[in-house]
């Protein structure tokens, strides 16, 4: 006869027998980190993948990429974010799991960074059932609602109605901070030009016209840069004004550019490069990347949020 009694407990044991058996490592973390030049943040994806563990890692600029070179020893998982070259010494992390997060040690010949990763929030959440009439974000008149992040390095400044960045220099931030929106800008890029509109501060929606071979399609304008493609690509119109109406809720976006739905509801895994911080269950900022080229204008910003 079988004992209802133990198949009880074992029914209940399997749950924590298959929690016991997760890598410690999986799952997707956000670093913030403090460096002589500032904080930076990045960002590591860690899946088990037929025994092995695939790592992603978001250095603070540039894109996402994948970690080749890894090793798990006992508690500790060892990742070389990059290969040492000429005289630029490997840069490795030395991670620890431990209390449901990582800390460890960034070693770039002999010189040491503390670690300490948090676990990425889920932000899943549905959409509200009613959001607020457009709000001016730009006034057209001057810059008040934004800051240069840079002030010594700023080149943005107000003609004809026109947010207009005249030349490579400083990012430019809106001094309230956003948590789910519906934001909808209007920008001419020149050829050539390479820029972006970060929602929270955090992920980066790409706006650029350089060279189709200078870029992969998650990196070309109307991606979020890294990380999602837009489907389709539209006709690229470089001097020529566009539109984008953006929607992020949690971490679900959907980008309608020229009014063509490009990105429909992904989810955005985790922090673009250029990110402000990590701290991805807070609300932010949008800020506008200046510090690559100049030439870039923006006019009819605006935002709507969730009513209450």
């Amino acid at each position: 006869m079988f004992n209802s009694s133990l198949m009880v407990a074992a029914a209940l044991l399997l749950p924590a027998l298959a929690q016991n058996n997760t890598n410690p490592f999986e799952g997707r973390w956000d670093f913030n980190i403090v460096t002589p030049g500032g904080p930076r943040a990045c960002w590591l994806g860690v899946t088990a993948k037929d025994g092995k563990l695939e790592v992603w890692y978001q250095p603070p600029g540039g894109n996402v990429y994948q970690l080749k070179d890894l090793h798990q020893d006992g508690e500790h998982l060892i990742l070389t974010l990059s290969a040492a070259a000429g005289r630029r010494a490997a840069m490795t992390w030395d991670l620890e799991a431990k209390d449901g997060k990582l800390t460890g040690v960034q070693d770039s010949g002999g010189y040491k960074i503390q670690l300490t990763g948090l676990r990425a929030p889920e932000l899943k959440r549905g959409a509200p059932a009613a959001w607020t009439d457009p709000e001016p974000l730009f006034n057209g008149k001057d810059l008040s609602g934004w800051e240069p992040i840079a002030p010594a390095t700023s080149h943005w400044k107000v003609e004809d109605g026109l947010l207009i960045n005249t030349a490579h220099g400083a990012n430019l931030k809106s001094t309230r901070t956003f948590e789910d929106f519906k934001v909808h800008y209007e920008v001419n890029c020149p050829d050539d030009g390479n820029s972006g509109f970060y929602l929270r501060g955090r992920y980066e929606v790409q706006i650029e016209y350089e060279p189709l071979s200078s870029n992969p399609p998650e990196r070309r304008i109307g991606s979020v840069y890294g990380r999602i493609a837009p489907s389709p690509a539209l006709p690229r119109a470089p001097g020529q004004w566009e539109t984008f109406d953006v929607t992020l809720v949690g971490r679900t976006v959907t980008v309608v550019h020229n009014g063509a739905t490009v990105i429909d509801q992904k989810e955005i895994e985790g922090i673009t490069g250029g990110a402000l911080d990590a701290n991805e269950g807070e609300p932010g900022p949008f800020y506008i990347q200046g510090d690559h080229t100049g030439g870039l204008k923006f006019r009819n910003i605006t935002v709507s949020v969730p009513k209450n």
